[in-house]
């Protein structure tokens, strides 16, 4: 249930005269902009949408054009490319451009999007540029169609975010605002490319938002809805990668989703130290990082040479893994080419996502694993998708619900989840951060991906407050105050009147400045410290209201009075709202010997 005090129209509270107004707590924070975000993500949404429509058709446009020498937007398959001096220039010549791009145009091309988009989110007001809105989809598509080994739900993230930025910035909105609709614009691209409004959303929750509010929730929502209804008239409509074969496992099943959860957890792992190895190698090369895309793609090409399925964006192969159309050899081939040019051309910078490669790769890996477990290999690669995304990108219940939307079998869920949950305990364990959130640890940014609940949104004031306070009569005169502060313990004293109501704060400068300044021993207290707009809080405030007060009203101690009478019942400090903070850690840290309880009652009834 909600509770309910009384507070004034002043930062504190019912200070000396005010007329009071009722505040509310409630379990959420809200208010009908909320509803004016929500018709704005309806607008952000179809533009996200349509965003993922001109994307896809950009990379299949250049990669027809590359490597067929058609000017068509069918997506192509890479296996049929052929084996020729090109598969290696062609490569090159897209990492020259995406350089150029990056370097003449906007670097925040650069990557493969989420970091961008995070870093956008917490350090840049959630704002982007036109240019990054342009450019972005542009070199991932060349970076893409040239053979780059990398999706388009990264540059997509990227691009829907800066169509809700930019929708943002022709309004007044606030910097969280901006956000909502920066993240609604996300995960609308990301529902127009592959169908998935559920997992859209949970990425919104686990890797975007930081937060967990109705003003953000609801309008992402919105957003991912309004993608997926136009889905059927932009890409088709069902699962992107259809699939029912899913076994009876024996009793040990789940020991099994286990398993693979830690072997794809432990890969996960080692990718993530190899990429950033790898890209501290590129930071030593003695040449301008305008380069490296074409070196990275020099890699690439050689890969493409040993198997052309490694590169592209590799929807041919998950659908191959899924089926169980393909044999060890092929199987390991493409994990171990898939993964080299992957971390290769990534590190160097260029252009692209890493939602496709980290789904062919979890699924190699769950493929082979599923040789020897029962049932279809198909079924543990899906489990191995899931693994890699829930643990390379710290997002298990985005991993669990992106392979049920891409697949369309909801019968899957429990066995997703144990495989997607065990591999993201493995890789909390392992690594202080994932492979998003070390890019931008790199640039100088530390950013905590858990939420809790405020301690100070908890806590009561009566909870934490001095009850016993020291005061000054405001009858008295400024020679006693002076006193009183000379000798006495506290710095600051509430000065209250006859019914106990406080009228004002002295501190010990007060007292030190009137006594340099003198002739102001014979003036009564209450003409030199009586304060109408004094900021007050009430015992049954929370602790965060108070931390509001101290900053709108610069007091680093609050009276606190009844809500009624307006008497002084306690003081807060800053000192007293660190002991919030402090309990806590205690809660965290201190550890009880076990049965505790039951020993204190046998005490007891010895005693």
């Amino acid at each position: 249930m909600a509770g309910r005090t009384t507070t004034n129209n002043t930062p504190g509270g019912a200070g000396p005269g005010s007329k009071e107004r009722v505040r509310h707590l409630a379990d959420f924070t809200s208010d009908p902009r909320l509803l004016v975000l929500a018709g704005m993500a309806l607008i952000v949404g179809s533009g996200g949408a349509f965003a993922a429509l001109v994307l896809v058709k950009l990379i299949a446009l250049v990669t027809n054009v590359v490597w067929f020498g058609a000017f068509s937007t069918v997506p192509a398959i890479m296996a049929s490319a052929a084996r020729t001096p090109w598969m290696v220039a062609a490569p090159i010549l897209g990492g020259l451009v995406i350089g150029c791009m990056a370097r003449f145009g906007s670097e925040k091309i650069r990557g493969h999007g989420i970091p961008e988009a995070i870093e956008a989110i917490l350090i840049g007001g959630s704002r982007m540029s036109v240019k990054v809105a342009v450019l972005k989809p542009l070199s991932s598509a060349i970076s893409i169609g040239t053979g780059g080994p990398f999706g388009a739900e990264g540059p997509i993230i990227m691009t829907g975010g800066a169509i809700g930025s930019l929708f943002a910035q022709f309004f007044h909105l606030s910097a969280a605002e901006r956000k909502t609709l920066l993240v609604a614009g996300a995960a609308a691209g990301m529902t127009g490319i592959f169908g998935t409004p559920v997992a859209a959303v949970l990425l919104a929750v686990e890797l975007l938002l930081f937060e967990w509010r109705p003003r953000s929730f609801i309008p992402v929502v919105v957003a991912a809805v309004t993608a997926i209804c136009w889905r059927p008239m932009l890409f088709g409509s069902g699962p992107l990668f259809p699939f029912s074969n899913v076994p009876s496992l024996p009793w040990w099943g789940i020991g099994g989703c286990v398993a693979i959860g830690i072997v794809v957890g432990l890969l996960s792992s080692v990718l993530t130290k190899l990429l950033y190895g790898i890209e501290d190698t590129f930071e030593h090369l003695p040449v301008h990082w305008m380069w490296w895309p074409a070196i990275g793609g020099v890699v690439v090409g050689l890969g493409g040479l040993i198997e052309p399925r490694a590169l592209g964006v590799g929807y041919d192969v998950i659908a191959d893994l899924l089926s169980g159309h393909l044999l060890v050899h092929a199987v390991l081939t493409i994990l171990l080419v898939k993964a080299a040019i992957w971390l290769v051309a990534l590190s160097s910078g260029t252009s692209g996502g890493v939602l496709a490669p980290l789904l062919i790769l979890g699924g190699a890996a769950g493929w082979l694993f599923g040789l020897m477990m029962p049932g279809d290999p198909g079924f543990w690669a899906l489990l191995g998708m899931a693994a890699m995304l829930g643990g390379t990108m710290r997002a298990p219940l985005t991993g669990t619900m992106f392979a049920i939307e891409l697949t369309g079998d909801f019968r899957m869920l429990v066995p997703l989840l144990v495989a997607s949950v065990a591999a993201f305990a493995v890789t909390v364990l392992i690594m202080r951060r994932s492979i998003l959130t070390e890019k931008i640890a790199r640039r100088g940014q530390h950013i905590s991906r858990e939420y809790s609940v405020d301690p100070y949104q908890l806590t009561r004031v009566s909870e934490v407050m001095v009850r016993d306070v020291d005061v000054l009569d405001s009858g008295s005169s400024v020679a006693e105050a002076v006193a009183t502060l000379g000798k006495g313990r506290h710095r600051v004293y509430p000065v209250v009147d006859r019914s106990r109501r406080p009228v004002g704060l002295v501190t010990r400068a007060d007292a030190l400045l009137w006594r340099m300044e003198g002739g102001h021993d014979t003036e009564m207290l209450e003409d030199r410290v009586s304060d109408a707009s004094l900021a007050v809080v009430h015992p049954n405030d929370v602790v965060s209201h108070v931390v509001d007060v101290m900053l709108q009203s610069g007091q680093g101690r609050i009276p606190v009075v009844d809500p009624e009478t307006g008497r002084l019942v306690g003081l807060v400090s800053r000192k007293d709202i660190l002991q919030v903070r402090a309990a806590v850690t205690r809660s965290e840290t201190e550890r009880s010997a076990p049965f505790a309880l039951g020993r204190q009652v046998m005490v007891q009834v010895r005693t």
